[in-house]
């Protein structure tokens, strides 16, 4: 007991440091997050949020606040109160005396002062490659694989911790988003152009958001037009050698000083039709989209409000073009895809501030999105109207600068309005299905800071579903900081999510393969344990940053995804056995030289489930990867070149089926390919060109379509996609921004 109290009354002598807050920006007036913020000739310091702000207590025998950041002139203030409002500019560097060198360096940052594992990917990282959609957004990221789901229809996933992008949960301005039937075609709904930046945080993340993060959290932060460097208007225009066309436009209009709107514009068109390999099946799809959003932003003393809806219309076209040496007009049965969709999003955040000095604040977040998909895959349909509603009250507070609390309520509504065909009998009537999932819910996270050396988040959330009943959410994550040259952080918790089997794999229908579904399938359920170890070695005046992580989820209940033990099957069933993920990754950055910065990274994966009894490695997923990404600028900022090497390793095939000459219907495993991209851009005043190339080795899967030669038969598949699909691609854009200041 003497040990408790003594330890109590500790923790409240640190509590009543006060608080030395401020904002650190350049001299443009943008903010810098990731800035160095620390007491000269003591270990205490910290980093700068997303928005530029730090919070620091301050000792009693140090009086200069050191703040640095690569690329700029450190900055020493003397500071005498301990209750203290600053505004920090610091001054371009004498070795980078430009702000595009400066924003290079922004590129992609571990955010050191986050308790959880997160990367933040701002738009100058985004600008480096073609990024033309969320999709294409992570080519110089390590973490996140982007692929084909299959060949027909340009459905694209993603993996994070060698798992599927179902088990990411996907937010826009943390609010959960592209659920359930636009899972495979939502990240081409999201416009490069509009995104400001990215976090990715792998592991358990945090409860605040919901139940359904396992493997992590990737959230997009849209351009808003309340924020100082908010462009008068922005455009960019975009062609490739595919002839594909795409135009971005967005402008803000500050109506006062409280009130600012902006609208976002974008259209893209794929016009023509490719068959490179000759299998009579498109390339890449013809797809069409407009995509509008508007949005709202009131900014007051107390009371903060942001409202935005958002209109797309996708139409995408793809399958047979010719068969057997025939032309279209033959009056041949082609195999066709199509899906038309219509989707519509309207989102409102209001929140009042209490204390600005201790973030006290009440926040109330509602959302609800309309998606409607017709789709039909030769003679197969699949129509779904989704809807979604999400609501979330918050309620934050900090006690102090070790003590914070953040609580509240949420509730979740899905609908689906299902009308199938799941053969190709076009006599066969549609089945009709109306699947339901209401779940109110409850969190409370805790997060303790002690001199920002031992930070401890633990968060518990309970929900209640009325598919699958009450279950309990904990998370917990720590960080260790001895220094300002290394960071530990350790996390562990569970993650839920419901498996809505048709709506989020209907680009399976694209094969013969007759669809079994289980009855009564669990909620799936999985536990995710993670470590990793950031440091920053100065060497030679420059700073080696060096991630290393392991991450293991291990899976109490899923739905397994069987394409192995029957060929011409793809089975949904309850997992009997093991499901686990086991992933190592290491990733260093240096800046070599003036204005050069080279990345390296490797990961190496272990992903296994059992089929039928039998535990086999998870099918068309890559053993390992490596990159190596470099990046260079002129002196003058006037030219950036950027360049990535991708070496994707081999994997696992689903078990082949013998053929009537008894060779095998495919390789039962796949080898390693490399990826080059690159991009040169030439920076003016208000605007920049930038010629790029994709897949610039030329890689192409072999015959990607399994016998596309008959697509009615008993053996056509297109979802044996472990590789690229069409080869080299050529590109080039033209920016174009009128900046408010």
């Amino acid at each position: 007991m003497k040990y408790m109290i003594t330890l109590l009354l500790s923790l409240l002598a640190a509590g009543s440091y006060a608080q030395v807050r401020g904002t650190v920006k350049d001299s443009s007036g943008e903010v810098i997050p990731g800035a160095n913020v620390s007491w000269m000739n003591t270990g205490q310091g910290v980093t700068t949020d997303l928005d530029g702000n730090f919070s620091i207590a301050k000792p009693s025998k140090s009086h200069m606040l050191v703040v640095s950041f690569i690329g700029f002139q450190n900055d020493t203030i003397h500071v005498e109160n301990r209750k203290q409002e600053l505004e920090v500019i610091l001054r371009d560097g004498v070795e980078l005396s430009e702000v595009h060198i400066v924003s290079r360096k922004l590129g992609t940052m571990k955010l050191r002062s986050s308790v959880m594992n997160e990367d933040m990917i701002t738009s100058a990282e985004l600008s480096r490659a073609a990024c033309c959609n969320l999709g294409e957004s992570f080519v110089t990221n390590p973490s996140v694989d982007v692929s084909y789901s299959d060949a027909a229809t340009g459905a694209k996933h993603i993996k994070l911790l060698g798992l599927s992008g179902t088990y990411v949960q996907m937010m826009t301005e943390n609010i959960p988003n592209y659920r359930g039937a636009s899972a495979p075609y939502g990240l081409g709904y999201v416009p490069g152009p509009w995104m400001q930046s990215i976090q990715v945080s792998k592991g358990s993340s945090s409860v605040k958001n919901g139940y359904e993060a396992i493997t992590g959290q990737i959230n997009v932060e849209f351009k808003k037009p309340q924020l100082p460097e908010a462009d008068w208007v922005f455009a960019n225009l975009f062609a490739s050698t595919t002839s594909r066309y795409e135009a971005n436009a967005d402008a803000t209009l500050k109506l006062s000083k409280r009130w600012s709107t902006s609208l976002l514009t974008h259209y893209e068109n794929e016009t023509k039709v490719h068959d490179n390999n000759g299998d009579g099946f498109v390339d890449i799809p013809r797809v069409e989209q407009y995509n509008v959003w508007n949005r709202w932003a009131y900014m007051g003393d107390h009371y903060v409000f942001q409202a935005g809806f958002k209109a797309l219309s996708e139409t995408r076209d793809s399958g047979q073009e010719r068969h057997g040496g025939m032309a279209m007009d033959s009056g041949e049965d082609l195999y066709k895809v199509g899906i038309d969709t219509k989707r519509y999003e309207l989102f409102t955040k209001n929140a009042y501030v209490f204390n600005k000095e201790k973030n006290t604040n009440l926040a109330l977040i509602l959302s609800s999105t309309w998606h409607d998909q017709d789709a039909s895959y030769g003679r197969k349909l699949y129509n779904v109207d989704q809807t979604n509603v999400y609501a979330s009250l918050m309620f934050e507070t900090e006690f102090n600068k070790q003590n914070s609390l953040s609580t509240g309520l949420s509730f979740n509504y899905d609908a689906y309005d299902q009308h199938y065909r799941l053969e190709n009998k076009t006599e066969q009537p549609l089945t009709k299905a109306f699947d339901k999932e209401a779940v109110p819910g409850a969190y409370v996270q805790y997060t303790l800071n002690l001199d920002d050396r031992w930070m401890i988040m633990a968060g518990l959330r309970g929900d209640y579903s009325n598919e699958h009943g009450f279950f309990v959410t904990p998370r917990a994550h720590v960080k260790y900081t001895p220094n300002e040259y290394v960071n530990f952080r350790l996390s562990a918790g569970k993650g839920y999510r419901t498996n809505h089997v048709l709506a989020e794999n209907n680009y399976l229908l694209s094969s013969s393969r007759k669809v079994n579904i289980a009855k009564d399938l669990d909620m799936e359920e999985a536990w995710n344990y993670g470590a990793s170890v950031s440091s920053y070695i100065p060497i030679f005046g420059k700073t080696l940053n060096i991630n290393a992580e392991y991450y293991y989820t291990n899976f109490l209940k899923q739905v397994v995804v069987d394409m192995d033990s029957n060929p011409h099957e793809v089975a949904f069933y309850n997992l009997d056995g093991r499901s686990y993920s086991h992933v190592f990754q290491v990733e260093a950055s240096y800046p070599f030289f003036k204005g050069f910065n080279l990345t390296g990274a490797y990961r190496l994966s272990d992903v296994k489930s059992t089929y039928k009894g039998e535990r086999m490695e998870s099918p068309l997923t890559s053993k390992y990867k490596g990159m190596l990404t470099a990046s260079y600028q002129t002196p003058l900022g006037i030219w950036q070149f950027d360049a990535t090497l991708q070496l994707n390793g081999g994997g696992r095939m689903p078990n082949p089926y013998t053929l009537a000459d008894g060779k095998s219907s495919w390789d039962a495993r796949y080898g390693s390919f490399e990826q080059l991209s690159m991009q040169v851009t030439r920076y003016f005043r208000r605007w920049s060109i930038y010629v790029g190339g994709e897949n610039l080795t030329n890689f192409k899967q072999k015959n990607p379509i399994v016998d596309a030669a008959n697509p009615w038969g008993d053996n056509f598949d297109s979802t044996m996609i472990w590789g690229p699909v069409h080869g080299a691609k050529g590109y080039v854009g033209i920016r174009f921004n009128l900046a408010r200041n």
